[in-house]
């Protein structure tokens, strides 16, 4: 018995962009019979999402932004007018080949200088849409295009380099399509999320993820005041500033970032919350600009020597290392070796959290903390002042001659400061102690090194290093120290420090 054959179709696009179908030579001759259609297969697979009837709906919301810096667009013929990407990605120079255009893209390499492509979304009917400030950021000129290939010259009405969200007006003359906001705090890992953008210059581009975890701080973005949502959901350079949607069509976030060596998508994005997003539209839609609260605390994670040092229960909450002078804190009563582990009912799970929940707050409004102090919880009311991203650290100063060996459990080698570097790291006069040398192995691992300078052992101040070996002289193996540091970069933190043997 012979092989079956079986007949492969060749599809490919003529030049009026329509499918022209190749069939086999036996099936193209004159007066061969025609192979019925075959009635439609049933599905093999039931039970998976099917984000058609979403994308239909939100989809005319999602617009793409060319922001032009150093010129205008008029200045360039018709066909620079889109970026050209920085580096082919792969799937393209292998399906054209080396050295083929990007698909629409300008085949003048000058033609991307200057211009940036990102996403935004409609939010309003009157023609408000939010991207990213670093979308928009030193712009001359924005143009926003719509799905239906409208374009328009956007207003930048403000940004917000700190939350990364930026506000644009366009004048369309019509009621537009926008997006409706969902609730982010409710959001759960593990829940679908959509995202629409335009990857590589690619508008319209639909890809779906999951929620990998909320609340996220990232390390490596300068915003302490975005709780960021992390997804698994495909971004690229070009989504930036589209919507993350979720299953009932709602933005619940802006695409912002991906973690990435390599400069490509690899699993792991972040999303502004959306809640963030429109506190920040609507304060730059009001006033041009963007206030949060603070309480003038500098803080830090628990770790569990930490904790046992400081009689926690856990390790969850923010451990106070400053107070900032004269502070709304200060004025509280709040002081160094408190831990804050709520605001107003919200329980602060690790340090990161503290910084979003207090911005988020207006200056003036008032916040009770519950701190835990010396073994027990209280309630601490504080007035918000306005925060200050100004402030700036005073590096501590070095020098002098080293004492001689230490006389303390740790082997920390004390060194009176002076009244010019009690000035120069901003100290009252008799507050701290230069470290001179390191003797000790488990002081030394905990990262203390000359240079810090110690302000006190637990909650009791030093000021000299007689000071220094008298509060450290009890400390037995096994027993954990909390040490208050200010270190060579400014920095304030407490250093729990556990010697394992009196030799340490």
């Amino acid at each position: 018995m012979k092989s079956p054959v079986y007949a492969l179709a060749l599809v490919t696009l003529t030049a009026a962009g329509t499918a022209a179908v190749i069939l086999p030579a036996a099936t193209a001759q004159s007066g061969a019979a025609t192979v019925p259609a075959a009635a439609p297969s049933p599905s093999m697979v039931s039970g998976l999402p099917d984000f058609t009837r979403l994308v239909e709906r939100v989809g005319p919301a999602v617009v793409n932004i060319e922001a032009v810096s150093g010129g205008t667009t008029a200045a360039r013929p018709q066909q620079q007018q889109q970026q050209m990407p920085d580096e082919m990605p792969e799937f393209f120079r292998r399906f054209f080949g080396p050295g083929t255009p990007f698909p629409g893209m300008p085949q003048d390499p000058g033609g991307r200088r200057g211009m940036s492509m990102g996403t935004g979304f409609l939010i309003s009917a009157d023609g408000y849409v939010l991207t990213n400030h670093h979308v928009v950021a030193g712009a001359d000129e924005l143009k926003v295009k719509l799905s239906d290939r409208r374009e328009f010259t956007a207003e930048l009405v403000g940004g917000d380099e700190q939350s990364d969200v930026a506000l644009l007006k366009i004048k369309a003359g019509a009621s537009l399509p926008y997006l409706r906001a969902g609730n982010s705090a409710a959001l759960k890992p593990g829940q679908w999320a959509v995202a629409i953008g335009s990857p590589f210059g690619l508008d319209q581009s639909v890809t779906a993820g999951i929620i990998s975890a909320v609340g996220r701080s990232n390390p490596y973005a300068n915003q302490r005041y975005v709780p960021f949502i992390q997804t698994d959901v495909a971004i690229n350079r070009g989504n930036s500033g589209g919507p993350l949607l979720n299953t009932a069509g709602e933005v619940v976030g802006i695409n912002s970032q991906i973690f990435s060596n390599s400069g490509g998508y690899m699993g792991v994005s972040f999303a502004i919350p959306i809640d963030v997003a429109m506190n920040v539209a609507e304060q730059l839609k009001t006033t041009g600009q963007v206030k949060r609260g603070q309480i003038g605390v500098q803080v830090q994670q628990i770790t569990t020597d930490a904790a046992s040092g400081l009689g926690l229960p856990d390790t969850l909450g923010a451990l106070v290392a400053d107070v900032v002078p004269g502070g709304p804190a200060e004025k509280a009563g709040l002081e160094r070796g408190d831990v804050i582990r709520e605001i107003d009912g919200t329980r602060v799970i690790q340090s990161s959290d503290l910084p979003p929940i207090v911005g988020a707050k207006a200056p003036g409004s008032r916040a009770t903390l519950k701190v835990w102090r010396e073994g027990r919880s209280r309630d601490v009311t504080v007035t918000l002042g306005e925060l200050d991203e100004g402030v700036a650290s005073v590096r501590p100063v070095q020098g002098g001659a080293a004492p001689a060996k230490s006389s303390n459990p740790l082997g920390l080698v004390g060194q009176e400061l002076s009244a010019a570097q009690r000035r120069q790291l901003e100290l009252p006069d008799g507050d701290g102690v230069a470290i001179a040398r390191v003797e000790g192995l488990a002081a030394r691992a905990a990262g203390i090194q000359p240079g810090d300078v110690v302000l006190s052992v637990g909650r009791k101040g030093v000021g000299s290093p007689a000071d220094l070996d008298r509060e450290l002289a009890a400390v037995r193996p096994g027993q954990t120290v909390m040490l208050l540091v200010r270190n060579r970069s400014g920095g304030t933190q407490f250093i729990a420090v556990t010697p394992r043997t009196a030799a340490e």
